[in-house]
Protein backbone atom coordinates (compact mmCIF):
# COMPACT_ATOMS: atom_id res chain seq x y z
CA UNK A 1 0.00 0.00 0.00
CA UNK A 2 1.64 3.38 -0.78
CA UNK A 3 1.87 6.07 1.80
CA UNK A 4 -1.13 8.42 0.20
CA UNK A 5 -3.78 5.53 -0.01
CA UNK A 6 -2.54 4.68 3.57
CA UNK A 7 -3.32 8.10 4.53
CA UNK A 8 -6.08 8.27 3.34
CA UNK A 9 -7.39 4.72 5.06
CA UNK A 10 -6.49 6.20 8.08
CA UNK A 11 -8.44 9.51 7.58
CA UNK A 12 -11.34 7.43 6.32
CA UNK A 13 -10.98 5.07 9.63
CA UNK A 14 -11.72 8.55 11.85
CA UNK A 15 -14.43 9.91 9.86
CA UNK A 16 -16.55 6.69 10.64
CA UNK A 17 -16.83 7.68 13.92
CA UNK A 18 -17.06 5.01 16.97
CA UNK A 19 -16.90 5.52 20.24
CA UNK A 20 -17.78 4.07 23.70
CA UNK A 21 -21.50 5.55 23.13
CA UNK A 22 -20.97 4.33 19.41
CA UNK A 23 -18.72 1.16 19.28
CA UNK A 24 -17.08 -0.22 16.20
CA UNK A 25 -19.68 -2.76 14.04
CA UNK A 26 -19.20 -6.38 15.48
CA UNK A 27 -22.22 -8.38 15.45
CA UNK A 28 -22.76 -12.02 17.45
CA UNK A 29 -25.91 -14.34 15.33
CA UNK A 30 -28.14 -15.97 18.04
CA UNK A 31 -29.32 -19.21 17.11
CA UNK A 32 -32.27 -20.01 15.15
CA UNK A 33 -35.26 -22.59 15.22
CA UNK A 34 -33.91 -25.53 13.02
CA UNK A 35 -32.65 -28.61 12.95
CA UNK A 36 -30.76 -31.12 10.05
CA UNK A 37 -32.66 -33.71 8.55
CA UNK A 38 -31.42 -35.40 5.36
CA UNK A 39 -28.42 -32.87 5.19
CA UNK A 40 -30.81 -30.07 5.08
CA UNK A 41 -31.63 -27.49 7.50
CA UNK A 42 -35.55 -27.54 8.01
CA UNK A 43 -37.96 -25.66 10.43
CA UNK A 44 -39.52 -21.94 10.77
CA UNK A 45 -35.70 -20.42 10.27
CA UNK A 46 -35.06 -22.18 7.27
CA UNK A 47 -36.69 -21.91 3.63
CA UNK A 48 -36.44 -24.84 1.54
CA UNK A 49 -38.63 -26.68 -0.71
CA UNK A 50 -38.18 -30.61 -1.66
CA UNK A 51 -39.19 -29.98 -5.54
CA UNK A 52 -37.04 -26.87 -5.99
CA UNK A 53 -33.30 -25.83 -4.67
CA UNK A 54 -33.39 -22.38 -2.94
CA UNK A 55 -30.89 -19.91 -2.76
CA UNK A 56 -30.27 -16.24 -2.02
CA UNK A 57 -32.87 -13.94 -0.70
CA UNK A 58 -33.68 -10.13 -0.53
CA UNK A 59 -36.25 -8.94 2.22
CA UNK A 60 -37.96 -5.81 3.13
CA UNK A 61 -40.24 -4.52 5.86
CA UNK A 62 -43.53 -3.81 3.19
CA UNK A 63 -45.90 -0.56 3.90
CA UNK A 64 -48.10 -3.10 5.48
CA UNK A 65 -45.90 -4.28 8.13
CA UNK A 66 -44.90 -7.98 7.01
CA UNK A 67 -42.08 -9.24 5.53
CA UNK A 68 -41.59 -9.73 2.08
CA UNK A 69 -39.57 -12.18 0.32
CA UNK A 70 -37.81 -12.67 -3.29
CA UNK A 71 -35.68 -15.69 -3.59
CA UNK A 72 -33.57 -17.19 -6.08
CA UNK A 73 -35.43 -20.87 -7.00
CA UNK A 74 -35.53 -23.32 -9.64
CA UNK A 75 -36.54 -26.86 -9.88
CA UNK A 76 -34.71 -30.19 -8.85
CA UNK A 77 -34.70 -33.38 -10.01
CA UNK A 78 -33.48 -36.31 -12.06
CA UNK A 79 -34.26 -34.33 -15.19
CA UNK A 80 -32.41 -31.36 -14.21
CA UNK A 81 -28.61 -30.89 -14.34
CA UNK A 82 -26.65 -30.36 -11.10
CA UNK A 83 -26.97 -27.40 -8.89
CA UNK A 84 -23.50 -25.81 -10.35
CA UNK A 85 -25.06 -26.04 -13.85
CA UNK A 86 -28.97 -25.47 -13.12
CA UNK A 87 -28.94 -22.61 -11.66
CA UNK A 88 -27.43 -20.90 -14.66
CA UNK A 89 -29.93 -22.62 -16.66
CA UNK A 90 -32.97 -22.65 -14.82
CA UNK A 91 -33.16 -19.99 -11.86
CA UNK A 92 -36.09 -18.09 -11.16
CA UNK A 93 -37.47 -15.57 -8.63
CA UNK A 94 -39.52 -16.61 -6.03
CA UNK A 95 -42.10 -14.35 -3.61
CA UNK A 96 -42.58 -15.71 -0.31
CA UNK A 97 -44.32 -13.44 2.92
CA UNK A 98 -44.27 -13.86 6.69
CA UNK A 99 -45.09 -11.68 9.90
CA UNK A 100 -41.98 -12.11 11.46
CA UNK A 101 -38.83 -10.72 10.20
CA UNK A 102 -36.45 -13.91 10.98
CA UNK A 103 -39.00 -16.95 10.76
CA UNK A 104 -41.82 -18.59 9.13
CA UNK A 105 -41.61 -17.52 5.36
CA UNK A 106 -43.91 -19.06 3.11
CA UNK A 107 -43.53 -19.70 -1.20
CA UNK A 108 -46.36 -17.59 -2.62
CA UNK A 109 -45.69 -17.60 -6.39
CA UNK A 110 -43.13 -17.36 -9.08
CA UNK A 111 -42.72 -13.76 -9.70
CA UNK A 112 -39.95 -13.48 -12.69
CA UNK A 113 -38.53 -16.23 -14.90
CA UNK A 114 -36.46 -16.12 -18.28
CA UNK A 115 -38.92 -14.89 -20.83
CA UNK A 116 -38.37 -17.81 -23.12
CA UNK A 117 -40.52 -19.45 -20.86
CA UNK A 118 -42.92 -16.65 -21.94
CA UNK A 119 -42.80 -16.55 -25.55
CA UNK A 120 -39.84 -14.63 -26.08
CA UNK A 121 -36.42 -16.74 -26.55
CA UNK A 122 -34.44 -13.56 -28.35
CA UNK A 123 -34.88 -11.10 -24.93
CA UNK A 124 -31.66 -10.24 -23.07
CA UNK A 125 -32.91 -11.82 -19.71
CA UNK A 126 -34.78 -14.71 -22.10
CA UNK A 127 -33.12 -17.74 -20.62
CA UNK A 128 -32.50 -17.26 -16.94
CA UNK A 129 -33.04 -14.36 -14.23
CA UNK A 130 -30.98 -14.65 -10.72
CA UNK A 131 -29.84 -12.06 -8.24
CA UNK A 132 -32.71 -10.77 -6.33
CA UNK A 133 -31.84 -7.51 -4.62
CA UNK A 134 -35.10 -5.97 -3.21
CA UNK A 135 -34.59 -2.07 -2.25
CA UNK A 136 -37.40 0.48 -1.47
CA UNK A 137 -36.47 4.36 -2.69
CA UNK A 138 -39.32 7.05 -1.79
CA UNK A 139 -42.28 5.22 -1.76
CA UNK A 140 -41.38 2.51 -4.54
CA UNK A 141 -40.12 -1.00 -4.62
CA UNK A 142 -37.09 -1.72 -6.82
CA UNK A 143 -36.28 -5.18 -8.18
CA UNK A 144 -32.63 -5.48 -9.16
CA UNK A 145 -31.89 -8.66 -10.77
CA UNK A 146 -29.16 -10.46 -13.53
CA UNK A 147 -30.43 -12.46 -16.57
CA UNK A 148 -29.20 -13.85 -19.66
CA UNK A 149 -30.00 -15.31 -23.07
CA UNK A 150 -27.92 -17.60 -24.76
CA UNK A 151 -25.78 -16.05 -27.68
CA UNK A 152 -26.06 -19.54 -29.76
CA UNK A 153 -23.06 -21.81 -30.83
CA UNK A 154 -19.63 -19.34 -31.68
CA UNK A 155 -18.17 -19.78 -34.93
CA UNK A 156 -15.61 -22.13 -35.66
CA UNK A 157 -12.05 -20.51 -35.50
CA UNK A 158 -13.00 -18.17 -32.94
CA UNK A 159 -11.88 -17.86 -29.60
CA UNK A 160 -15.63 -19.41 -28.27
CA UNK A 161 -16.16 -21.98 -30.66
CA UNK A 162 -15.60 -24.62 -27.85
CA UNK A 163 -17.90 -22.86 -25.01
CA UNK A 164 -21.00 -24.88 -23.82
CA UNK A 165 -24.37 -23.71 -23.37
CA UNK A 166 -23.73 -23.36 -19.77
CA UNK A 167 -21.27 -21.01 -19.93
CA UNK A 168 -22.12 -19.04 -22.71
CA UNK A 169 -25.61 -18.39 -20.63
CA UNK A 170 -22.92 -17.58 -17.65
CA UNK A 171 -21.09 -15.20 -19.96
CA UNK A 172 -23.66 -13.51 -20.74
CA UNK A 173 -25.17 -11.79 -17.23
CA UNK A 174 -26.41 -8.35 -17.50
CA UNK A 175 -28.28 -6.41 -14.93
CA UNK A 176 -32.05 -5.10 -15.09
CA UNK A 177 -34.57 -3.41 -12.86
CA UNK A 178 -38.23 -3.69 -12.48
CA UNK A 179 -39.72 -0.79 -10.31
CA UNK A 180 -43.26 -1.35 -8.95
CA UNK A 181 -45.61 0.22 -6.48
CA UNK A 182 -46.52 -2.89 -4.19
CA UNK A 183 -46.90 -6.78 -3.57
CA UNK A 184 -50.07 -7.04 -4.88
CA UNK A 185 -48.68 -5.78 -8.39
CA UNK A 186 -45.64 -7.70 -8.71
CA UNK A 187 -47.60 -11.14 -8.30
CA UNK A 188 -50.33 -10.08 -10.23
CA UNK A 189 -47.74 -8.98 -12.71
CA UNK A 190 -48.93 -4.99 -13.05
CA UNK A 191 -45.28 -4.38 -13.92
CA UNK A 192 -42.75 -2.81 -16.68
CA UNK A 193 -40.55 -5.48 -17.86
CA UNK A 194 -37.25 -3.38 -19.10
CA UNK A 195 -36.53 -4.34 -23.12
CA UNK A 196 -33.10 -3.75 -22.33
CA UNK A 197 -30.48 -4.17 -19.45
CA UNK A 198 -29.52 -1.77 -16.68
CA UNK A 199 -25.87 -2.17 -16.65
CA UNK A 200 -23.67 -4.73 -19.00
CA UNK A 201 -20.21 -5.50 -19.36
CA UNK A 202 -17.57 -2.79 -21.14
CA UNK A 203 -15.05 -5.70 -21.83
CA UNK A 204 -14.65 -9.26 -22.30
CA UNK A 205 -10.92 -9.92 -21.97
CA UNK A 206 -9.88 -13.67 -21.37
CA UNK A 207 -7.50 -15.70 -22.91
CA UNK A 208 -9.43 -18.32 -24.35
CA UNK A 209 -12.97 -19.64 -24.57
CA UNK A 210 -14.46 -16.39 -24.55
CA UNK A 211 -17.58 -15.21 -26.38
CA UNK A 212 -17.19 -12.20 -27.95
CA UNK A 213 -13.96 -10.99 -26.72
CA UNK A 214 -12.52 -7.57 -26.97
CA UNK A 215 -9.44 -6.36 -28.71
CA UNK A 216 -6.35 -8.11 -27.84
CA UNK A 217 -4.90 -5.60 -25.69
CA UNK A 218 -7.99 -4.52 -24.36
CA UNK A 219 -7.41 -3.16 -20.60
CA UNK A 220 -10.14 -5.48 -18.30
CA UNK A 221 -12.76 -2.92 -16.68
CA UNK A 222 -14.12 -4.02 -13.11
CA UNK A 223 -17.11 -5.16 -15.81
CA UNK A 224 -15.52 -7.64 -17.43
CA UNK A 225 -17.35 -10.30 -19.27
CA UNK A 226 -20.09 -10.62 -16.67
CA UNK A 227 -21.75 -8.02 -14.39
CA UNK A 228 -23.59 -9.61 -11.38
CA UNK A 229 -24.51 -9.68 -7.88
CA UNK A 230 -26.20 -6.33 -7.87
CA UNK A 231 -26.34 -4.15 -4.79
CA UNK A 232 -27.88 -0.69 -4.46
CA UNK A 233 -28.03 2.00 -1.84
CA UNK A 234 -28.50 5.57 -1.76
CA UNK A 235 -25.63 8.11 -0.95
CA UNK A 236 -26.56 10.47 1.63
CA UNK A 237 -24.20 13.04 1.13
CA UNK A 238 -25.38 14.09 -2.60
CA UNK A 239 -28.04 11.60 -3.39
CA UNK A 240 -26.85 9.34 -5.59
CA UNK A 241 -27.52 5.49 -6.15
CA UNK A 242 -24.54 3.64 -6.16
CA UNK A 243 -25.19 -0.22 -7.80
CA UNK A 244 -21.82 -2.08 -6.69
CA UNK A 245 -21.98 -5.21 -9.32
CA UNK A 246 -19.18 -8.35 -9.35
CA UNK A 247 -17.00 -8.97 -13.01
CA UNK A 248 -14.84 -11.88 -13.29
CA UNK A 249 -10.88 -11.65 -14.43
CA UNK A 250 -8.19 -14.12 -14.89
CA UNK A 251 -4.64 -14.01 -13.87
CA UNK A 252 -4.65 -16.31 -15.68
CA UNK A 253 -6.94 -18.15 -13.51
CA UNK A 254 -10.71 -16.83 -12.40
CA UNK A 255 -11.04 -14.14 -10.25
CA UNK A 256 -14.18 -12.28 -9.34
CA UNK A 257 -13.77 -8.36 -8.83
CA UNK A 258 -15.89 -5.53 -8.01
CA UNK A 259 -16.78 -2.21 -9.22
CA UNK A 260 -19.57 0.44 -9.20
CA UNK A 261 -21.83 2.36 -11.14
CA UNK A 262 -23.37 5.94 -10.34
CA UNK A 263 -26.96 7.38 -11.44
CA UNK A 264 -29.49 9.91 -10.08
CA UNK A 265 -31.89 7.76 -10.36
CA UNK A 266 -33.05 4.20 -9.19
CA UNK A 267 -33.75 2.87 -12.68
CA UNK A 268 -30.46 5.08 -13.92
CA UNK A 269 -29.16 5.54 -16.09
CA UNK A 270 -25.96 3.72 -14.57
CA UNK A 271 -22.82 5.05 -15.37
CA UNK A 272 -20.00 2.46 -14.55
CA UNK A 273 -16.56 3.68 -13.38
CA UNK A 274 -13.30 2.28 -14.07
CA UNK A 275 -12.26 1.96 -10.34
CA UNK A 276 -12.18 -1.39 -8.74
CA UNK A 277 -13.95 -1.52 -5.33
CA UNK A 278 -13.57 -3.77 -2.33
CA UNK A 279 -9.94 -4.07 -3.48
CA UNK A 280 -8.22 -5.83 -1.07
CA UNK A 281 -4.72 -7.14 -1.98
CA UNK A 282 -3.01 -9.93 -1.82
CA UNK A 283 0.95 -10.32 -0.16
CA UNK A 284 1.81 -10.68 -4.03
CA UNK A 285 0.06 -7.31 -5.00
CA UNK A 286 -3.15 -9.49 -6.34
CA UNK A 287 -6.86 -8.56 -5.93
CA UNK A 288 -8.23 -10.69 -3.21
CA UNK A 289 -11.33 -13.11 -4.23
CA UNK A 290 -14.60 -11.62 -3.09
CA UNK A 291 -18.17 -11.75 -4.24
CA UNK A 292 -21.93 -11.18 -2.90
CA UNK A 293 -21.67 -7.69 -1.47
CA UNK A 294 -24.52 -6.30 0.70
CA UNK A 295 -23.84 -2.68 1.18
CA UNK A 296 -25.69 -0.33 3.41
CA UNK A 297 -25.39 3.07 4.66
CA UNK A 298 -24.98 3.17 8.88
CA UNK A 299 -26.64 6.14 10.25
CA UNK A 300 -24.96 6.66 13.69
CA UNK A 301 -21.49 5.86 12.38
CA UNK A 302 -21.72 7.93 9.29
CA UNK A 303 -20.15 5.60 7.13
CA UNK A 304 -21.16 2.62 4.65
CA UNK A 305 -20.25 -1.15 5.59
CA UNK A 306 -20.18 -4.03 3.58
CA UNK A 307 -20.55 -7.32 3.88
CA UNK A 308 -19.62 -9.99 1.31
CA UNK A 309 -17.99 -13.73 1.03
CA UNK A 310 -14.12 -13.84 1.16
CA UNK A 311 -13.03 -17.36 -0.84
CA UNK A 312 -9.58 -17.03 0.79
CA UNK A 313 -9.97 -16.10 4.47
CA UNK A 314 -7.40 -12.80 3.35
CA UNK A 315 -10.13 -10.12 3.61
CA UNK A 316 -11.13 -12.00 7.53
CA UNK A 317 -7.93 -12.17 8.42
CA UNK A 318 -8.61 -15.86 9.43
CA UNK A 319 -10.66 -18.61 7.44
CA UNK A 320 -13.21 -18.15 4.52
CA UNK A 321 -16.44 -16.81 5.84
CA UNK A 322 -18.23 -13.64 5.12
CA UNK A 323 -16.21 -10.55 5.63
CA UNK A 324 -16.93 -6.39 7.19
CA UNK A 325 -15.67 -3.79 5.11
CA UNK A 326 -16.18 -0.21 5.45
CA UNK A 327 -16.02 3.52 3.81
CA UNK A 328 -16.33 7.22 4.03
CA UNK A 329 -18.03 7.86 0.49
CA UNK A 330 -18.60 4.17 -0.19
CA UNK A 331 -15.84 3.87 -3.56
CA UNK A 332 -12.73 4.04 -1.17
CA UNK A 333 -13.06 0.42 1.29
CA UNK A 334 -10.93 -0.30 3.86
CA UNK A 335 -10.64 -3.46 6.60
CA UNK A 336 -12.76 -2.08 10.09
CA UNK A 337 -11.05 -2.94 13.29
CA UNK A 338 -13.36 -6.28 13.37
CA UNK A 339 -13.14 -7.63 9.20
CA UNK A 340 -14.73 -11.28 10.43
CA UNK A 341 -18.77 -10.73 10.22
CA UNK A 342 -19.37 -14.39 10.12
CA UNK A 343 -17.64 -17.88 10.25
CA UNK A 344 -19.42 -20.71 7.68
CA UNK A 345 -21.16 -21.72 10.82
CA UNK A 346 -24.95 -21.78 12.20
CA UNK A 347 -26.25 -22.18 16.23
CA UNK A 348 -29.38 -24.26 16.28
CA UNK A 349 -31.16 -23.87 19.43
CA UNK A 350 -31.72 -27.28 20.68
CA UNK A 351 -29.09 -28.68 18.65
CA UNK A 352 -25.86 -26.61 19.25
CA UNK A 353 -23.44 -25.41 16.04
CA UNK A 354 -23.20 -27.03 12.94
CA UNK A 355 -20.71 -26.35 10.39
CA UNK A 356 -21.83 -25.56 6.36
CA UNK A 357 -20.04 -25.89 3.29
CA UNK A 358 -22.00 -22.72 1.86
CA UNK A 359 -22.78 -19.82 3.57
CA UNK A 360 -22.96 -16.82 1.35
CA UNK A 361 -25.60 -14.50 -0.79
CA UNK A 362 -25.63 -12.56 2.40
CA UNK A 363 -28.45 -10.01 2.78
CA UNK A 364 -29.54 -7.79 6.06
CA UNK A 365 -32.28 -6.53 7.42
CA UNK A 366 -31.23 -3.05 8.90
CA UNK A 367 -32.54 -0.75 11.76
CA UNK A 368 -33.14 3.01 11.55
CA UNK A 369 -29.55 3.61 12.69
CA UNK A 370 -28.36 1.47 10.41
CA UNK A 371 -27.45 -1.98 12.48
CA UNK A 372 -28.27 -5.35 11.44
CA UNK A 373 -31.44 -7.12 13.10
CA UNK A 374 -31.48 -10.14 10.32
CA UNK A 375 -29.14 -12.21 8.29
CA UNK A 376 -30.54 -13.68 5.76
CA UNK A 377 -27.74 -16.65 3.22
CA UNK A 378 -28.26 -18.90 0.98
CA UNK A 379 -26.68 -22.23 3.04
CA UNK A 380 -25.80 -25.80 2.09
CA UNK A 381 -24.36 -28.40 4.57
CA UNK A 382 -22.47 -30.43 1.94
CA UNK A 383 -20.99 -29.33 -1.20
CA UNK A 384 -24.34 -28.73 -3.35
CA UNK A 385 -22.17 -28.43 -6.96
CA UNK A 386 -22.93 -32.17 -7.37
CA UNK A 387 -26.37 -32.38 -6.16
CA UNK A 388 -29.73 -32.77 -7.77
CA UNK A 389 -31.74 -33.28 -4.74
CA UNK A 390 -32.52 -29.47 -4.09
CA UNK A 391 -30.30 -29.73 -0.94
CA UNK A 392 -29.83 -26.05 -0.28
CA UNK A 393 -31.83 -23.60 1.40
CA UNK A 394 -31.87 -20.06 3.19
CA UNK A 395 -31.53 -19.31 6.50
CA UNK A 396 -32.54 -16.15 8.63
CA UNK A 397 -30.47 -15.28 11.73
CA UNK A 398 -31.11 -13.02 14.04
CA UNK A 399 -28.15 -10.81 15.10
CA UNK A 400 -27.27 -8.75 17.96
CA UNK A 401 -24.03 -6.45 18.04
CA UNK A 402 -21.35 -7.45 20.47
CA UNK A 403 -20.03 -4.37 21.86
CA UNK A 404 -16.15 -3.52 22.10
CA UNK A 405 -14.67 -3.54 25.64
Amino acid sequence: MNVLKMILCLLMLQACSTSKDNPALEIQALPIDAKVEEDILVGPSALNDPNRFVWGATVVKGKDGRYHMLYNTWECGDSIPPFTNSWVLHSKIAYATSDYPDKDFKFEKIVLKGRALEGDSTAWDAQVVSNPHLRLFNGKYYLYYIGSVDPGVQPVGTKGENVNKRNRVQQNFKIGVIEFDDFDSLVAGNFIRPDAPLLKPRTRVKANNIVNPSPEGTQPKPDNIIVVNPAVVQRPSDGKYLLYFKGNIYEPHWKGVHGIAIADSPTGPFTATDQFIFDIKLDNGKLASAEDPFVWYHKTHNCFYAVLKDFTGKITEGEPGLALLQSEDGIEWVKPAHPFFMKKEISLKDDGKIKVHRLERPFLLIDEDGNPQVLYAACSIGDVNKRQDGSSFNVQIPIQLKLDK
